[in-house]
């Protein structure tokens, strides 16, 4: 029989039993008395020609004749050996011989008992193969690693092997079920049933073996700790196909499995700790992962530094504040929103404060007839000094930590390190972003006379919180006001920085006083002067020797590209002249009717194409008017329609008489309820006139006659104001130079116009286009002094140009 169909109709009877095996009767001379059919089977020879010979006849030996073999131990002095037999067809075949001693009784009255021998044969590859098995039977039972049980139909013990007494410590186990062998037993494969008799009945029943069902018990040798076996079933029948019972192999696996759950929560952990840049979400991930399989419960404690996003100066962990940012729950679940963070004292000889000062892991675990938790707490850190430490407390959990959980607990923690000091650099990149951003947009937008302001803005890049977009409100001459939208190209850090640049740029230009499309022409000629410069200093790097190349090419300026408006409105006259360099039209609300129009505006081109001209308008905004300035990124963005944005954005204005601040919110509401893909800016502007009685304007003929006029009108009304004293003869000297020096260097009629709001604005215009300079003047020359006296007494003073001339102005402040 071969090993491959071994299985398959396999007799339990040995091949020399004499019910299977070809027997012959040999007289005492081993002459054949008697020849079985078996015999004649397996050697060919029928009975009638084999009877009478010699068993000489039939075996040969490797010299080519039989010889009486010697007498082999065994029972009742049986032998056996290997026999080389001539078959009858002539072939020689290997045959094993066992022979049993008879008495061959003669026939006839008196006849004597004649000592006998019955010869058994079988083929001898059939015998080995058969002994083999029986061999690996015995192993099986004396000397294999392997426990073995075998239960009755009833599914009760009637035999185990050696190997199960060694893992359970005993052998009296008969009678007793499968699941009444170990304590608080457990099936842990998935899809069998809950009982062992439940799994080994069904053997019984459909004749399907199980394979590798792992069992978690304690046993008799081992009461205070699990192990997990490794079990097998399979049906035991006899040779006519009765069911006998059930055979279970069990292997003690424990030390594997126990390997490979921690090999199956570093998997785990690698995939589910650090899913997001927060320290207390990693700390949550991390106690999620670990509890209940390794620890009941896991608190994180990290040092103040950390959580601002500073890095922990050597040699100083142990003097710093710690805050505990978790304290896992018994079942790790992570709790909605982020814990209390609240700071810990550790008493120096705790093991936190021992790990903190060592950077090494501290295992405080107790003897296990003590019943006080076991813990393990290993550093938090990466390449330097320790962020924090991770405590692992195990008070449910039937094995103390052990040495084996050093590592486990080594390498969870060393990944949960690497995301909390990845979340720890971003802390800082991020505040750092937030500083820059905040230094780069108008922290506080000052509170002027003419207009009521409220903004809004929301940076596409959620991660560092900053953008491209930008508003601004400028404070000018003449209690006049600049307002500012822009929209730099992209977002970010890149785009955040470019948008200070021209943030800057638009305010040092607005001190100018220039008319709304010549700053936007000065704006774009810097922006292509800029980005020809750094073009041009790429254009060296890429040209220069790759070794004297320390870095990377300039980029192009993010600057190209760039939309703008920029409007100024004058509460005195109630105009509003603006240009826009490709922006949005802005939308006006008219105080009467609600009505939203967009003002005719010329689009002009994006700023830093260079070389196309710019178009300014003006319009007339009555008292109580709201302007709305906005980026694209508010009406236009993927999967939005810009006209049906533009119409929520009316209807939203619609509603102006409200305060601005919720008119932003609504607005932002409405239009932005989700994530957004472009940065979105929003300035609502409410205009205001200032009363006739604020402002007095008189217009003076060429003459230097008219400046004692000017002198005595000025002063005048200063005194109507209720304003006298050092403000009197402020104005009075400040009038007498500013009109000297128009009738002077002019020609024409003169204006002076005074403004009284917050302060007292003297203004002088005439036709001229020279600018009067600021100088020093000796002591030896006749004039010069004018402007340096006006200079000092006034709190500032400028000229601004106009489509018929300039405008001198000074601004004192006026006593509270």
């Amino acid at each position: 029989m071969s090993a491959v169909n071994a299985a398959e109709g396999a007799d339990f009877r040995g091949p020399l039993d004499v019910t299977r095996a070809a027997t012959a009767v040999l007289d005492a001379d081993d002459t054949v008395v008697g020849w079985s059919p078996a015999a004649h089977a397996l050697l060919g020879y029928p009975a009638h020609e084999a009877v009478g010979r010699p068993l000489g006849t039939f075996v040969v030996d490797r010299a080519g004749t039989y010889r009486r073999a010697a007498r082999l131990p065994g029972a009742s002095g049986a032998r056996r050996r290997i026999l080389h037999m001539r078959h009858w067809d002539g072939r020689i075949i290997r045959v094993t011989s066992a022979t049993l001693p008879l008495f061959h009784i003669s026939e006839g009255p008196g006849a004597d008992a004649r000592p006998a021998r019955l010869l058994a044969l079988a083929d001898a590859d059939e015998t080995e193969h058969w002994e083999a098995l029986q061999s690996m039977l015995r192993g099986l039972a004396t000397q294999s690693p392997v426990g073995l049980a075998i239960y009755d139909t009833a599914l009760r013990v009637v035999w185990t092997n050696h190997a199960l007494f060694q893992e359970m410590g005993t052998s009296q186990y008969a009678g007793l079920g499968p699941d009444e062998m170990v304590e608080d037993g457990e099936v842990l494969s998935a899809g069998y049933p809950s009982t062992l008799e439940e799994t080994m009945q069904r053997v019984v029943t459909t004749g399907e073996p199980v394979i590798e069902l792992h069992y978690r018990g304690r046993p008799p040798i081992d009461p205070l700790h699990d192990h997990v076996w490794s079990c097998s079933y399979y049906r035991l029948q006899d040779a006519d196909g009765v069911t006998l019972g059930v055979c279970e192999e069990t292997v003690d696996i424990t030390d594997r499995y126990l390997a490979q759950q921690r090999l199956d929560l570093l998997v785990r952990a690698g995939g589910r700790v650090g899913t997001t840049l927060d320290m207390v979400r990693t700390a949550q991930e991390l106690s999620a992962v670990t509890v209940p399989q390794f620890a009941d419960a896991v608190t994180v404690d990290l040092l103040d530094a950390v959580l601002e996003g500073d890095q922990p100066a050597p040699g100083t962990a142990p003097a710093r504040r710690v805050v505990r940012v978790w304290d896992g729950p018994v079942d790790g679940a992570p709790a909605p929103g982020a814990a209390p963070r609240r700071p810990v004292d550790y008493p120096p000889d705790s093991p936190q404060a021992r790990c903190l000062a060592t950077g090494r892991p501290v295992l405080d675990s107790p003897p296990e007839a003590d019943p006080v938790s076991s813990r393990l707490v290993v550093p938090l850190r990466t390449k330097g000094p320790a962020l924090g430490v991770v405590t692992f407390v195990r008070d449910h959990h039937p094995d103390p930590f052990g040495a084996a959980d050093l590592p486990v607990a080594d390498e969870l923690v060393a990944r949960a390190a690497i995301c909390i000091d990845n979340a720890r650099r971003y802390t800082r990149e991020h505040t750092a972003a937030l500083m820059l951003q905040r230094s780069l947009l108008p922290r506080n937008l000052p509170r002027l006379s003419g207009v009521e302001i409220a903004h809004r803005y929301l940076p596409a890049d959620i991660k560092t919180g900053v953008g491209g977009d930008w508003f601004d409100v400028i404070a000018l001459s003449g209690k006049r006001v600049g307002l500012v939208v822009g929209d730099v190209v992209g977002h970010g850090l890149r785009a955040a920085a470019t948008m200070g640049r021209l943030r800057t740029s638009v305010h040092v230009l607005a001190q100018l006083d220039l008319p709304p499309d010549e700053l936007l022409t000065r704006l774009d000629d810097l922006i292509t002067q800029t980005a020809q410069e750094r073009t041009a200093v790429a254009g060296t790097a890429e040209g220069a020797p790759a070794g004297d190349m320390e870095a990377d090419p300039v980029p192009d300026d993010a600057a190209v590209g760039v939309t703008c408006l920029y409007a100024v409105y004058d509460p005195v006259t109630g105009r509003c002249s603006m240009a826009r360099a490709g922006h949005p039209l802005p939308a006006v609300v008219d105080p009467d009717t609600g009505s939203v129009s967009l003002p005719d505006l010329p689009a002009g081109p994006p700023l830093g194409l260079g070389g196309l001209p710019f178009e300014g308008a003006e319009i007339t905004l009555p008292e109580g008017s709201l302007l709305a300035l906005y980026t694209d990124g508010l009406v236009q963005g993927r999967g939005r329609d810009r006209d049906t944005e533009l119409d929520a954005l009316r209807a939203v204005l619609a509603g102006h008489q409200g305060p601005l601040d919720e008119l932003c919110d609504r607005a932002v509401a409405t239009l932005l309820p989700g994530p957004v893909d472009d940065d979105a800016a929003l300035l609502l502007v409410r205009t205001h006139l200032l009363d006739r009685d604020q402002v007095a304007t008189w217009e003076l003929a060429d003459s230097p006659e008219m400046v004692g006029r000017a002198r005595s009108l000025a002063t005048g009304q200063v005194g109507a104001w209720g304003l006298d004293g050092e403000v009197a003869f402020t104005t009075e000297l400040v009038v007498s130079e500013l009109v000297t020096n128009a009738i002077r260097y002019a020609a024409g009629p003169v204006q002076l116009r005074l403004i009284r709001d917050r302060t007292l604005i003297c203004e002088v215009s005439d036709t001229g286009h020279t600018s009067p300079h600021l100088r020093r003047a000796g002591s030896d020359d006749e004039g010069g002094r004018g402007l340096f006296l006006v200079a000092q007494m006034t709190q500032q003073w400028g000229t601004r140009y106009t489509a018929t001339g300039k405008t001198i102005w000074a601004e004192q402040t006026l006593p509270p």
